[in-house]
């Protein structure tokens, strides 16, 4: 009979293959005798008999039904297991930790906008969490006519509602159409919150909702790009330094262009004179810069206009003082 009864135990369990699962309810039909509970950490188990909740328990372990568990249920307490009869109740597994998910609008959301009567078409995405926040709520607003509840599920009612909630939170702000993604952790708080009051009528809490990126049309990116672009230039002539700067970086390739190779030959012809006139400065401060360091017999020749010397202390030609 002891290996009978072996038999027909049950390991009531949840695997919890599906990390994005919020709650599992276990499917056999009945408890028999010798059955164990298996609770998992970041799990909760709670008993239901006949709809009700007959007990709810939170620490993790393997505990054996008859003697650890049915004690401790509300009205079956004093439940005994026949030999061919089990306790006909039901295990609802809840998910306890939060549950990462990533959301994006299905379709562009117009915002109104000047001069567009069909409004500025925009798209955004993100990630949020959730978890079970009221384990009675979801019970009586989920369980009852659900196997289990996933984060799909969750996203799924949260889409539906996501475009009137970005056109609220952006329009009530007065926040710049153009320049929405400066703006977006103080949307996103405000969505949050919204969402977190709608969700936890099913007893599903909403927390750490961000926005990522909010997406232009095309057309709207170029003009953007532009507009930033000339923003930086601000002048012709930062223009052309940033030009040549450019221009010297990429070393004169071939691929540059007219624009490229005309801004290479100002370039040039700048240096070229810059150093001509570094050329004709030393000349000028040269004979000041041999004036202290003059030899002491006359040379051959004049250092200034190469005219040969006859031993005189002065150039005949030019003037130059030849030694000391």
């Amino acid at each position: 009979m002891g290996l009978f009864s072996k038999e027909l135990s049950n390991v009531v369990e949840w695997k919890e293959n599906q990390p994005e699962v919020l709650f599992w309810k276990w499917s056999n039909s009945e408890i028999k005798k010798g059955s164990v509970l298996i609770i998992r950490p970041g799990q909760d188990a709670i008993f239901l008999y006949n709809g009700r909740v007959e007990g709810i328990f939170t620490d993790e372990g393997q505990f054996d039904i008859e003697s650890q568990i049915i004690p401790f249920l509300s009205t079956l307490k004093g439940f005994k297991f026949g030999f061919n009869s089990g306790l006909r109740a039901e295990v609802l597994f809840i998910n306890t930790k939060e549950v990462l998910c990533k959301w994006g609008t299905k379709n562009a959301i117009n915002l109104p906008a000047a001069g567009l009567p069909g409004g500025m078409p925009i798209r955004a995405f993100g990630t949020f969490n959730c978890r079970i926040a009221d384990t009675m709520t979801v019970i009586d607003k989920l369980a009852g006519i659900r196997q289990m509840y996933t984060v799909s599920d969750v996203k799924e009612r949260i889409v539906a509602s996501l475009d009137q909630l970005l056109m609220s939170w952006i329009a009530k702000e007065g926040h710049d159409m153009f320049n929405l993604q400066a703006d977006a952790r103080n949307i996103a708080k405000g969505i949050e919150s919204d969402l977190d009051m709608d969700m936890r009528k099913i007893g599903i809490g909403i927390e750490d909702f961000k926005i990522e990126s909010f997406s232009y049309p095309e057309e709207v990116k170029k003009m953007q790009e532009k507009a930033a672009a000339q923003s930086m230039i601000g002048d012709v002539n930062r223009y052309q330094q940033l030009a040549a700067a450019n221009s010297m970086e990429k070393g004169g390739a071939s691929g540059a262009g007219v624009a490229g190779q005309m801004v290479g030959m100002q370039m040039g012809m700048a240096l070229g004179q810059q150093m001509v006139n570094q050329m004709n400065l030393g000349q000028q401060n040269a004979p000041a810069a041999n004036a202290g360091t003059l030899p002491t017999t006359s040379p051959k020749f004049c250092p200034n206009c190469g005219t040969a010397t006859t031993g005189s202390k002065f150039c005949g030609n030019c003037g130059t003082q030849l030694f000391q």
